[in-house]
């Protein structure tokens, strides 16, 4: 009776539950990953993990099964599990679907865009130029990123804004190690798109978005030239004993 009457009026919010331990391991990883901490090709030892994260083994090994399943990480039977060294062709292929969804984010903001959004833009690029200046490049990666998400988030399209979240996180992996390099000439490209946005200038913000991800584009597969990433080994193959006659 009690709870049909509090159901009826609303009275009753849902408990939130605890995230399960290995997601919020999973997302410590991830992020790891991410700012470049565990690199392309390292190798995972549970054992380290679970001493840096201060959780036991299990969580880690569940962690690093869902890690495997988003294609993070590389699960090798008979040497363990290994950051995911993306090839240039995957990163290649993923950076030009980002120009494509990008490029068409920055035209629709420019069509779309209001005040409070285009202060909110300036507002990043402003911080965007602080963490520049302090050299923290973590910091300045993660700001580019909010950056875009709301670029995208004021082109009005929903449809535009689910294809870009799904790629968000892998091209922020692809723009930490160039990060430094692209340093103040990414958010002076930053500055003049947010001017085009404010303008209305859909032709405009397009051209310098699509510009200015292929900038980053060419400046991470020059450094993978200049720097190939190792594969994990390749698994070896286990005889099976003979039975005894």
């Amino acid at each position: 009776m009690l709870r049909t009457e509090l159901a009826n009026q609303g009275a009753a919010p849902k408990i939130a539950r605890p995230v399960p331990l290995r997601e919020s391991v999973f997302e410590a990883l991830l992020e790891l990953i991410l700012t470049g901490h565990l690199k392309p090709g390292q190798h995972l030892a549970e054992s380290e993990l679970a001493g840096l994260l201060g959780v036991s083994r299990q969580p880690i090994r569940e962690a690093l099964q869902l890690l495997s399943g988003e294609g993070w990480v590389d699960l090798h039977p008979g040497h363990g599990a290994f950051v995911h060294a993306p090839t240039v062709e995957e990163a290649d292929q993923l950076l030009a679907v980002r120009t494509l969804l990008e490029t068409e984010s920055a035209k629709l903001a420019a069509r779309h865009s209001t005040p409070d959004g285009v202060q909110r833009l300036r507002a990043l690029c402003a911080r965007g130029l602080a963490a520049v200046d302090a050299d923290d490049v973590d910091m300045s990666v993660a700001i580019n990123s909010e950056l875009h998400a709301a670029i995208t988030e004021l082109s009005g399209n929903k449809v535009l804004a689910e294809l870009a979240s799904l790629v968000s996180r892998r091209v922020r992996w692809y723009h930490t190690p160039v990060a430094r390099k692209r340093g103040r000439d990414s958010w002076s490209e930053h500055t003049e798109l947010v001017d085009a946005i404010a303008a209305a200038d859909e032709d405009r913000a397009a051209d310098i978005m699509r510009k200015h991800t292929e900038h980053t584009r060419d400046s991470y597969l020059e450094q993978r030239q200049a720097e190939p990433v190792e594969s994990a080994p390749e698994p070896t193959r286990r005889r099976r004993p003979r039975s005894p006659k």
